[in-house]
Order: C-alpha cells, then sequence, then structure tokens
C-alpha cells in the first residue's frame, strides 16, 4: 500500500486517531498481556494489578481504534489482538529505544 503525500486530512487523523489510543502505558501492557492470546477482562484487570473499572475503559478505546478485538460470551467480554500489525509496531518502537539507550550508554560512558 503506497501512503498518499501529502496526507488528506481524514487520513492524517485516523493515524493520529490510533498512535492517541497506544499513547498510554496501561493499554501498552494490555497490548503486551494479549499477545499470548484472548483473556477476559477480570483476567486482565488481575494480570495487571488495575481495576477492573479502568481496565474496561482503556479496553474500550483500544476497540474503538481498531487495536482489539471484543467478542461476549454469556456475561463476560473477551479480548484479543485484532491488528497484529501492531505488536510489530511495538516492536519497532522498543528497537529504537532500546538503540537510542545503548547511545546514551556509550556517550556516558565516555565522559565517566
Amino acid at each position: 500500500m503506497t501512503i498518499p503525500h501529502p496526507l488528506p486530512e481524514d487520513l492524517a487523523e485516523l493515524i493520529a486517531r490510533r498512535f492517541r489510543a497506544l499513547a498510554d502505558p496501561l493499554r501498552v501492557r494490555i497490548i503486551d498481556l494479549l499477545r499470548d492470546g484472548e483473556l477476559s477482562v477480570g483476567a486482565i484487570a488481575s494480570e495487571l494489578g488495575a481495576g477492573q473499572q479502568n481496565v474496561s475503559k482503556h479496553l474500550s478505546v483500544l476497540v474503538e481504534s481498531g487495536t482489539l478485538a471484543r467478542r461476549k460470551e454469556g456475561t463476560s467480554a473477551y479480548y484479543r489482538i485484532a491488528d497484529e500489525r501492531v505488536l510489530a509496531l511495538c516492536e519497532q518502537v522498543c528497537g529504537s529505544i532500546e538503540a537510542r539507550l545503548a547511545a546514551l550508554h556509550t556517550l556516558v560512558g565516555r565522559r565517566a
């Protein structure tokens, strides 16, 4: 897929919306937890040591952005990664952070 340049305003808004959905540490932790498979809201809250209501709020944002998918089973809701490319994006960001930290470590090591 070729992305148009310059970006149309509506496409730029969709991209920004996806990044905003990922711009919270708890949401990043939820995505990381779900990389191993589907979980219920209660299981996610328990694993992360967070309140179920707070987790539900963050899950709604991630579902709305298209990052996660939700399914109901009886009275329980289960969540899973809907767009596996978000995991690749997280890996790229982690690699970038790792490289930056290594460069800073080298710089600080030279000055010490």
